[in-house]
C-alpha cells in the first residue's frame, strides 16, 4: 500500500514451470543463449499464423533454440489431439519436425485419412503410424506437455515462453526478434 493507502498494480510474469529437458522436440543448439518454448495446437489458425514467423525467427537467429510442446485445444478442435499424436509417432522415428511442418502446411486435412497421406509423404510407415495413434501410444506424452502448460500458466495457443518467462506481445516476427534479442540472459 502507498501512503495513501492505494495498492499498486502488481504485474504477474508467467514462467515456465516445466524445465526443457532432453526429452523435448527442439531445434538449434543445446547450449543456445536463448531458447523459445511454443506451446501449440496443430489446428490451431493462430498457431498457424506464427508458424511462419517462428521459422524465419530461427533462420535470421540461428544459435536460438526453438521448443515444441503439445497444447491441443479439443474443445474447439477435434483433430489436434490426433494431429499431436501423429507427429509423436513420427518423432520416435527421427522425424517429429518433418510432420511438424506438414501439419501446419496442411491444417485444413487434418482428418485420418488426410494425416495417412502426410505419414507417406513425410516417408513414414502409415500402417504403423496409424496403430500407434489409434492405440494411443504417445498420448501420455502430449498429456504431459499439456500439464506442464497449464500449470504454467497457457489457457490458448499459441504460448510462447523466451527464456522461460512468458513472452505477452504479438508473434509477428519483429515482436518475436525483439523477444529474442532483448531476452535477459543467465
Amino acid at each position: 500500500m502507498t501512503a495513501a493507502g492505494i495498492t499498486p498494480l502488481q504485474v504477474t510474469v508467467s514462467r515456465l514451470r516445466a524445465p526443457v529437458t532432453d526429452e523435448d522436440h527442439a531445434q538449434g543448439p543445446s547450449d543456445a543463449p536463448t531458447t523459445m518454448v511454443v506451446y501449440g495446437d496443430f489446428q490451431c489458425p493462430h498457431c498457424a499464423a506464427a508458424y511462419p514467423n517462428l521459422r524465419e525467427l530461427r533462420r535470421q537467429r540461428p544459435t536460438v533454440r526453438l521448443v515444441f510442446r503439445h497444447f491441443p485445444l479439443m474443445n474447439v478442435h477435434p483433430y489436434a489431439e490426433i494431429a499431436a499424436e501423429t507427429a509423436e509417432a513420427a518423432g520416435v522415428r527421427g522425424q517429429f519436425w518433418a510432420m511438424h511442418d506438414w501439419l501446419f502446411a496442411h491444417q485444413d486435412q487434418l482428418d485420418p485419412v488426410h494425416l495417412a497421406l502426410g505419414t507417406q509423404q513425410v516417408g513414414l510407415p502409415v500402417e504403423e503410424v496409424a496403430a500407434e495413434v489409434n492405440d494411443h501410444v504417445h498420448l501420455d506424452r502430449i498429456r504431459r506437455d499439456f500439464v506442464s502448460g497449464v500449470r504454467s500458466g497457457v489457457n490458448g495457443t499459441p504460448s510462447i515462453f523466451v527464456n522461460g518467462v512468458r513472452h505477452e506481445r504479438t508473434y509477428a516476427l519483429p515482436d518475436l526478434l525483439a523477444a529474442v534479442d532483448g531476452a535477459p540472459r543467465g
